[in-house]
């Protein structure tokens, strides 16, 4: 089975995957932007951190990064 076709196999059970990773990552590159508190780092690091780690750099984010919020 070469990986095209794995990858049409399991389509439904990606889909779900693609689209929780893709709202995580909008939820919080918008959370970033709109924030200017963070527990540690700064903007660029949260975005990179958000965008380049998939769905746990959002998770990370939410759990570590988030600041109160004003």
């Amino acid at each position: 089975m070469n990986n095209t076709q794995f990858f049409i196999d399991n389509l439904p059970l990606f889909i779900p995957l693609i689209v929780l990773q893709m709202a995580l990552m909008v939820t919080a590159v918008i959370h970033v932007l709109k924030h200017p508190n963070y527990r540690f780092g700064n903007k660029a690091l949260w975005l990179i951190i958000v965008i380049v780690l998939q769905i746990v750099g959002p998770v990370i984010y939410f759990v570590f990064g988030r600041g109160d919020s004003e």
